[in-house]
């Protein structure tokens, strides 16, 4: 009697230690999964990166488009210069 007694006393600890590690176990799914406001961060995030490249590459050719007016200057005031 007392063996059934501790038989059945280990079969409901071992199950209430199962239910217990399955709770945390979704518990630390529902943690890692993001919730709405996280994700639109995360768009917010990318649609930013974006732009800056955008930026970026506006900046380039503005400035490569200024060079190219300052070399012209330069070379009509050298010709300029020789007319005189």
């Amino acid at each position: 009697m007392l063996k059934r007694t501790r038989s059945t006393i280990s079969i409901m600890a071992a199950t209430a230690l199962i239910a217990a590690l399955s709770a945390c176990d979704k518990r630390q799914a529902a943690v890692e999964e993001k919730g709405p406001a996280e994700k639109a961060g995360k768009q917010l995030d990318q649609a930013a990166a974006r732009a800056g490249e955008e930026l970026n590459k506006a900046a380039e050719k503005a400035g490569k488009g200024l060079q190219e007016m300052g070399q012209k200057l330069q070379n009509e005031a050298q010709e300029a210069k020789k007319k005189e």
